[in-house]
């Protein structure tokens, strides 16, 4: 899904030729082979020892670090004989058939993908003999957020605009928007980056909060943005999203601490002034509600109004 996540995955099938070409490697040596840091080496190293032909005893990769040097205890989990023709215990047969199954039906699959699946799903069946029998007998139907995905997923290989109506927490409403997608990943939730033709600007959109999509035929074409690294996650401000500031006294620092911000100067009394950016300023409304008299928006202008009506508004609603 995700371009980061793609990356990691060539990285780390790399990552298995290398360290066993290299026993006892140098944390150091392989990280800067790679041209990753250190951390994000010892982020694949976790992982690894949970990948294998198997998750039965001695087919996982028996790999771990002491912080300088990498060893690997099983090179042979992915040697010569892991290249073996596998035989599929029952339940891993029953769980292979039953979501080959359950993709299939997923709508906007690719038509081809579809075909390729129920193939492959056809030979599983033929290879699993008694045991294809179990999985007929149990099926899985996705919410609809796996029908976005797929529709998302088609428009961004047919390269077509998308029409949404989309939820906006920070709005509390139903928008209606044509978007270019540009690409999905998974941080917590599913998402979708695009070129909002509404805002004319890269937005984020959550699968989960689509009331209704519909692929368009117009072609989607998205200006050219640099991709976010969202290995940190996904709140990450870019250099040109708006540029918002806020004022907090002494209740209100862990604003600093909370959101990333380009700076934070003190104010008499121990207050912070706070200068972050946001690709939707909106969204921090509910952040003035949250402060209170603990703090304020000052700008942009029409942010700070928007935000005092909304108190006002709120005021009101707990004094009838």
């Amino acid at each position: 899904m995700a371009g980061n996540a793609i990356d990691q995955t060539r990285r780390m099938l790399s990552l298995v030729t290398y360290l066993r070409e290299r026993p006892g490697a140098r944390v150091a040596d392989v990280a800067r082979a790679f041209g990753i840091t250190e951390d994000e080496l010892i982020g694949d190293l976790d992982v690894l020892p949970m990948c294998g032909t198997s998750f039965r005893g001695g087919d996982l990769l028996d790999i771990d670090t002491d912080g300088d040097r990498i060893w690997w205890h099983n090179p042979d989990a992915s040697g010569t004989s892991a290249g073996e023709p596998l035989r599929l215990a029952a339940d891993e047969a029953t769980a292979l058939l039953v979501a080959a199954r359950a993709v299939a039906t997923l709508p906007g699959l690719r038509e081809s993908d579809r075909q390729a699946l129920v193939r492959a799903t056809a030979k599983i069946e033929g290879a699993a003999g008694e045991a294809a029998g179990a999985s007929s007998r149990l099926s899985v139907t996705f919410e609809s957020e796996g029908g976005v995905f797929a529709e998302i997923d088609r428009a961004i290989s047919e390269r077509r605009r998308v029409w949404l109506r989309y939820y906006s927490p920070a709005r509390d409403e139903l928008t209606e928007r044509e978007v270019d997608p540009i690409r999905l990943f998974a941080v917590g939730h599913t998402y979708m980056e695009a070129w909002c033709r509404l805002s004319e600007a890269r937005r984020t959109f959550r699968l989960d909060r689509v009331a209704e999509i519909r692929l368009l035929d117009e072609a989607s074409d998205p200006p050219p943005v640099e991709l976010r690294d969202l290995s940190e996650g996904l709140v990450q401000p870019a250099a040109e999203d708006p540029e918002v500031v806020v004022e907090v006294g002494p209740g209100g620092r862990w604003v600093a601490e909370y959101y990333p911000h380009d700076s934070a100067e003190e104010l008499p009394e121990g207050g912070l002034r706070i200068t972050l950016r946001t690709p939707d300023p909106a969204s921090l409304r509910r952040l003035a509600l949250r402060l209170g008299r603990d703090g304020r928006i000052v700008s942009p202008e029409a942010l700070a109004d928007s935000a005092r009506e909304a108190a006002r508004d709120t005021l009101a609603a707990y004094g009838e």
